[in-house]
């Protein structure tokens, strides 16, 4: 990206706004917004030509080695468009390798693929370094209705404050069921001769004592 004379007198005069703050005039605020728009139609247009050489050049590479001098001037120009080579690029250079085109960018590919790889860690330690708890930890209060006391993990790390484990309870055995109560005496089964009494004959009546006769 190249800038003419008018815009970097712009661009002057924005930095110089920007170290020392000083009211700026009507037209120093359009200068800046025209060379602001300037530069996001050329970023569009920068990200525009990158899709359509990496199009092509895929196009390129998968008719290799018919098309390896097409390919390999692809590959340079997008190179020049921030492009970064990937994983088939590196395979194909490689086999054009006895290309001498082919075996400068090959050496150019891999520094920027081994470039590609340590940023990628050095995200990753940032990202995991971030994300370690510290060894020593404030101890933290429980907010109001909730439990108080020591943050969670801290009795593993110090065994002295280990609770102490209560051996498990036994299982209480069950109670034997209660024995049913034994049946009240109920009444005696009457006999047949309660049931049928028999009636006692009556005593024969007395006999009449003889009248005597009257003396006639």
């Amino acid at each position: 990206m190249a800038f003419g004379a008018e815009e970097l007198r712009v661009l002057r005069r924005a930095l110089a706004l920007a170290l020392h703050p000083s009211p700026a005039s009507a037209e120093d605020v359009q200068d800046c917004l025209r060379l602001a728009e300037s530069l996001d139609e050329a970023m569009r247009e920068g990200a525009r030509l990158r899709a359509f050489l990496v199009a092509d050049l895929a196009r390129y590479r998968a008719a290799l080695p018919g098309t390896a001098a097409g390919y390999l001037t692809l590959l340079e120009e997008a190179l020049g468009a921030a492009y970064r080579p990937n994983p088939d690029d590196l395979a194909a250079l490689r086999a054009l390798r006895g290309n001498p085109v082919a075996a400068a960018l090959l050496d150019r590919c891999q520094i920027l693929a081994e470039q590609d790889v340590r940023a990628r860690l050095a995200r990753g330690t940032a990202r995991q370094a971030s994300t370690v708890v510290p060894a020593s930890r404030t101890r933290l209060t429980a907010l109001p209705g909730g439990l108080s006391g020591p943050v969670a993990g801290d009795a593993d790390q110090d065994p002295a404050k280990k609770p102490e484990r209560r051996p498990a309870e036994k299982p209480a055995a069950p109670k034997p069921a209660p024995a049913p109560p034994a049946p009240k005496p109920g009444r005696p089964i009457p006999t047949p001769g309660e049931v049928f009494p028999r009636r006692k004959p009556a005593p024969p009546p007395a006999p009449n004592p003889p009248q005597e006769l009257a003396a006639g």
